[in-house]
């Protein structure tokens, strides 16, 4: 006999049928006044991480709400990331209310608004202001051009009728799915030091894991713990076996016998994507040979910031 019970499936199952923890963003668009306006949302994650030729996140959204229908009109927001504040989760909860206008809610907003990087890097779009108060924000731009979403136009709000997009776009009566190009990371300056001198525990964000509306009165969260750290497991390959594969990814770029003793750790199903990328940094910086050295910089998340 199973040790689980059956529970059924219903409607945005993964609060009424999962506890299922999510982060907790503040999503800024551009209403049709020009203002900025910011909505809560939690169904957001990482979509296109690697292997293509730009990254993007996923986000689900009611599609009558002033953020889809912005996303509709203009194809720009920005997802901020808020501390572990209780004052900014209880305004985050104070923007959730379902058919407040901009012009309602922005009044009251506490949360205080700057330009982002991209307002500066390109003049030619308006986009939306970023959140002050986030540790961290992702500029982007909706990928209208997958799954035809370019079809989906804003205006319906009690509800939009058949056909429906599979997943870019207005995907259901009352949902939409959005795949957003990450155009810009903006980091404080704190967290990005963090990043590119190395993490240690004291370095994480605080943020807050939201389980969504459990019942008619509250929201629920938790605040955040110091996070503990695991050490990796270590199952080195042979120098032998990486120098087979990395022999054999392109004939005109060679490594050293120290290039590749730094990768003898990498899990054998992702050397060949390591080498590739190796070997891609290499044609673009005119090296035939890799070097120990040329690794360091290659495996730097951010060389470039760090004057390659």
């Amino acid at each position: 006999m199973s040790s689980f019970k059956d529970l059924r499936i219903v409607d945005n199952f993964y609060q009424t049928s999962l506890f299922f923890p999510m982060p907790t963003v503040i999503i800024s668009t551009i209403a049709e006044s020009g203002e900025t306006n910011l909505g809560p949302y939690s169904l957001v994650q990482p979509y296109y991480v690697a292997g293509r030729d730009y990254y993007a996140m996923l986000l689900n959204a009611r599609n009558s709400s002033n953020t889809a229908q912005n996303i509709l009109r203009t194809g720009k927001c920005a997802i901020n990331f808020i501390p572990d504040d209780r004052k900014y989760f209880k305004e985050a909860v104070k923007l959730s209310w379902p058919g407040d206008t901009t012009e309602e809610k922005m009044p009251k907003c506490k949360f205080r608004l700057e330009e982002g990087l991209m307002a500066a890097a390109d003049p030619s779009a308006p986009r939306p202001k970023v959140l002050t108060d986030a540790f961290q924000v992702i500029e982007c731009t909706w990928m209208s051009d997958l799954d035809k979403g370019y079809e989906c136009k804003p205006g319906e709000l009690h509800g939009y009728q058949p056909p429906y997009h599979d997943f870019n776009g207005i995907t259901s009566e009352f949902g939409a799915t959005f795949i957003l190009r990450v155009d810009k990371i903006l980091m404080k300056e704190r967290y990005y030091n963090a990043i590119i001198n190395g993490v240690r525990a004291g370095d994480f964000p605080r943020v807050p894991v939201d389980y969504g509306y459990r019942d008619s009165k509250n929201f629920w969260y938790t605040k955040f713990r110091r996070p503990i750290p695991e050490l990796l497991q270590v199952r080195a390959t042979t120098l032998d076996s990486v120098r087979y594969a990395a022999d054999r990814v392109d004939p005109e770029v060679h490594f050293t016998d120290e290039a590749l003793q730094t990768i003898v750790n990498v899990p054998r199903v992702f050397l060949p994507t390591v080498l590739k990328g190796c070997v891609a940094w290499a044609e673009e910086n005119g090296v035939t040979e890799v070097t120990a050295e040329h690794m360091k910089i290659i495996n730097d998340k951010r060389s470039k910031e760090k004057g390659k």
